[in-house]
């Protein structure tokens, strides 16, 4: 192979580089020793800088609050980065011309093994979603740590169903993470957290805009499916099922990945209660586990007797 072989890769590259940088709706910087060495127009945009002003080669102080929150999030980033771990918070920003926002930085070394030398900083816009969830309203009816609905909100939008004398089905979803005290065991509790965050954020593309995912308490989530059979929440379940032992956790140098047990149950006269309906899904579920886990097992109620079917 000539010598031009790898030039011409390295030029490829670049120009990738480049055009991501450009093009991409993402606010990307890698950042060198507090200075901002290459910004995407998307993160110039975002902190009021354009065309006729560029943040690379400034220093990362100008778009902080004040010295001690700068010095603040080099501390934290420098004693994440030497555990292993990327730095992911909420910071309050000030843009060029003075206005102030909360974005969310996530920012991970570029090289691992030098996590003093470059990093990359993605920063995201929260303003607004941070607003809500400070409001009573928002933190009565969600999770803190998925931003999911909590048990309380999912009870509420299934006492709806329970008992209605409308026509079309309703179905729930008890899903269990397998094994996932062992994730928090080994890698600790912030660690699982992130987990469970990125996994609630999966389980609502896999599922209607019209149905409702919950963290009902620990690793313990459900799915609440309006006008959905049996049969149908039971390919959901497979789908869910399939999906989540496909995830992975990638946080910092931590990898991990973990399968999950679902339970399906369909709303019947049978279930008069909320509770009721909530037993039956965790009965299934239970079932799922003893079985090995990794699989979904069906609530039926028949002859006046219930059993299990997988």
């Amino acid at each position: 192979m000539s010598s031009a072989a790898p030039a011409r890769n390295e030029d490829t590259t670049a120009a990738r580089l480049r055009a991501l940088l450009v093009r991409a709706p993402m606010a990307v910087a890698f950042v060198r020793g507090q200075c901002f060495e290459v910004v995407s127009e998307e993160f110039n945009h975002l902190f009021g800088f354009g065309d006729d002003s560029d943040l690379a080669g400034q220093g990362t102080r100008v778009v902080h609050t004040t010295d001690l929150a700068h010095a603040g999030l080099n501390e934290r980033a420098a004693a994440a980065f030497a555990a292993g771990r990327p730095l992911d918070e909420e910071i309050e920003y000030v843009k060029r011309d003075g206005h102030r926002f909360w974005g969310r930085l996530q920012a991970t070394p570029v090289h691992w093994e030098a996590p003093g030398d470059e990093a990359l900083w993605i920063v995201e816009d929260v303003t607004t979603a941070r607003a809500q969830r400070l409001q009573p309203t928002w933190t009565a009816k969600h999770d803190a740590v998925t931003e999911l609905a909590n048990r309380r909100e999912f009870e509420r939008r299934l006492a709806e169903h329970v008992g209605s004398r409308r026509s079309e089905p309703v179905s729930v979803l008890w899903l269990d993470v397998d094994r996932f005290g062992e994730v928090v065991k080994d890698m600790g509790a912030e660690v699982g957290d992130h987990f469970l965050y990125g996994l609630g954020q999966m389980l609502i593309g896999k599922v209607r805009a019209s149905d409702l995912v919950a963290r009902l308490e620990d690793d313990h989530f459900a799915i609440l499916l309006p006008d959905c059979d049996q049969h149908y929440a039971q390919i959901i379940a497979e789908k869910v099922r399939s999906a989540v032992a496909g995830y992975r956790l990638r946080w910092g140098l931590h990898r991990t990945r973990v399968k999950a047990s679902l339970g399906v149950v369909q709303i019947q006269p049978a279930l008069t209660t909320v509770e009721a309906v909530l037993g039956a899904g965790a009965l299934a579920c239970a079932e799922a586990k003893a079985a090995g886990g990794d699989s979904v097992r069906v609530f039926v109620s028949a002859g006046g007797y219930e059993e299990l079917a997988g």
